[in-house]
């Protein structure tokens, strides 16, 4: 009987790799100094950028678990933001380049101050609308110099108490309705509405496309944004106190919930908009973001703040250590609701030796530091060894295959966005060497370039950019960092492939040293290049001399990764 309950279960995993489909993830949570940074009040740093399966949800999540009176969730899905860009006056305002951003800001203001209001009030019905409203207003009445706040409270009086979504829709209609009523562009438009067609709209425009930018440009800079900054004033002296202390969390702005066009657009108002409600004391608001879309946000739009926005990130690193206390947690209450006598990741793996080397180390060097890469390699090799009692090595070894695939589809889905085509690019190293000369690289490179040749590849915008240097006329002089590195840049940015500087040298990745390649000599002075050992097996790629390596590390002593968490 004991050994009955000892095996393990068909269907036994350490939880699912999404954070919103994960049982374990609230029991299971590590809390690294990173965790305690997005909780600390006091620490104004906000923005928390990652790459997918980073944990960034994750955090988010158990910060709303652990804080469930003082925590609103935003969902970009819940704000009719395709509503407002599908509008074709919106349409046709940014083909003629009007920066919308003070409208952007405008809307992402009124969203979240209504909601925090809802939220501190309870306002849910006009009735506690109204509550809240008479005695909000008999203390602003006796402070002139927030009579701004108070004719904002009266003109979206009726509206503090509907879903989110309907507000937004309400101050989008107001903002074109004024666009109607400017005299000078409805002569322009009429007998067109502003919600109208974009053709009529076009057909109707007998005036240059210059004057049109300027005439609807005015309109959005008279935004009004004073009385919603007085509101902030507001909420920071009389609605907000330390007992209601608030955190909003933002995620979810790397889905398709707005025209992509657009939305680097909204994401960086948002960005904006958060540093300018740091003003109020008792508020914190975290956004989480994919790495590659915070890359894109174009911040000298906005007046050239970007230093400021990168002072408040927080960059999801993990250790090998962590990674391994994440896996030993989970284990620990997976196995009890299976009768599985372990305690630790270590319990249920083959034991180390100098022959294979150590499991643990094995299965971490090939993720890229996520706990998503972790999670998924650990239940791969569960499905596979389900009935035994512990894993052996063949079950890690037959598992690998199926999570190397699995990992090259992820990694195509989480920068084609960004890089259409990447696909195509990471397969032109196929069947390439674990550990690749720089000829042998320059060789595989060249072969990416020569995919623009190709009618089905997509990614010929981005590739022209990267290879810019091999087509123009002083390539024949051009040095090898020239011609090469932006592309070996991206290469080593999305985990695909690190460099070591002698034959003797472990490679160093992304999640290593961020910044290695961008170093002209220490690119100048690598020897060696290699494909991650994630995408061995999906690859084909040659794993000649690996076992040596691998030897090598046991002997050593290493058990994890070189990098550490930054915070």
């Amino acid at each position: 009987m004991a050994t009955k309950a000892a095996r393990i279960k068909a269907g036994f995993t350490l939880g699912g790799e999404q954070a919103e489909a994960d049982p374990l993830a609230g029991h299971a949570f590590v809390e690294s100094g990173l965790y305690e940074v997005i909780a600390d009040r006091r620490d104004t740093r906000c923005f928390l950028i990652g790459r997918t399966g980073s944990g960034k949800s994750a955090a988010l999540q158990h910060l709303e678990d652990t804080e469930p009176d003082h925590v609103i969730r935003i969902s970009p899905e819940d704000l009719s933001l395709p509503y407002i860009t599908d509008l074709q006056v919106i349409k046709y305002m940014d083909s003629l380049d009007v920066k919308l951003d003070l409208f952007w800001i405008a809307l992402w203001k009124h969203v979240l101050l209504v909601e925090i209001i809802r939220h501190r009030y309870g306002v849910t019905s006009p009735e506690t609308k109204q509550r809240f409203l008479t005695s909000l207003k008999e203390r602003l009445i006796r402070q002139p110099g927030k009579q701004a706040a108070l004719e904002y409270l009266e003109e979206f009086e009726g509206k503090f108490w509907i879903d989110a979504d309907e507000r937004v829709r309400e101050i989008t209609d107001r903002f074109t309705e004024r666009l109607g009523a400017d005299s000078s562009v409805a002569t322009s438009l009429a007998p067109v509405s502003v919600k109208g067609s974009l053709s009529a709209l076009t057909e109707q425009t007998t005036e240059s496309r210059s004057e049109m930018a300027d005439r609807y440009q005015r309109i959005v800079n008279e935004t009004q944004l004073s009385k919603l900054n007085q509101m902030l004033t507001v909420l920071n002296e009389e609605i907000l106190d330390e007992a209601n202390f608030t955190y909003i969390v933002i995620d979810d702005l790397d889905r398709d919930w707005v025209d992509e066009r657009l939305s680097n657009d909204l994401i960086r108002c948002l960005f904006r908009t958060v540093l300018d409600m740091q003003r109020v004391e008792n508020l914190k608001i975290v956004v989480a973001l994919r790495s590659n879309i915070f890359q894109e946000l174009d911040f000298g739009a906005s007046g050239g703040q970007e230093e400021k926005f990168r002072a408040l990130m927080l960059e999801m690193r993990w250790t090998g250590a962590l990674l391994e206390e994440i896996l030993d947690e989970r284990v620990k209450l997976a196995a009890e609701s299976s009768n599985l006598p372990a305690k630790t990741f270590k319990d249920l793996t083959p034991h180390a030796n100098n022959t294979r080397g150590n499991p643990i180390q094995y299965i971490l060097q090939r993720t890229l530091l996520r706990p998503r890469d972790a999670i998924a390699f650990a239940n791969q090799c569960f499905s596979v060894a389900a009935g035994k009692h512990r894993l052996s090595w063949d079950d890690i070894h037959a598992a690998e295959r199926q999570y190397s695939a699995n990992r090259l589809l992820a990694l195509r889905d989480e920068w084609k966005q960004t890089y259409p085509g990447i696909d195509q690019v990471v397969l032109k190293f196929r069947g390439a060497p674990a550990r690749m000369t720089r000829g042998e690289f320059q060789d595989r490179l060249d072969e990416c370039m020569l995919l623009m040749t190709a009618p089905e590849f997509t990614g010929v915008r981005w590739m022209t950019d990267l290879s810019r240097a091999m087509w123009e006329s002083s390539a024949d002089t051009a040095s090898w960092n020239e011609l090469y590195q932006p592309l070996l840049s991206l290469l080593y940015r999305i985990g695909l492939v690190g460099c070591a500087i002698s034959g003797s040298a472990a490679p160093l990745f992304f999640a290593d040293d961020a910044l290695l390649v961008e170093s002209e000599s220490t690119v100048d002075r690598c020897e060696w290049f290699h494909v991650h050992r994630m995408f061995h097996r999906a690859l084909d790629v040659s794993r000649a001399g690996e076992r040596k390596e691998q030897q090598q590390a046991f002997a050593s002593g290493e058990t994890g990764s070189r990098i550490s968490v930054h915070n």
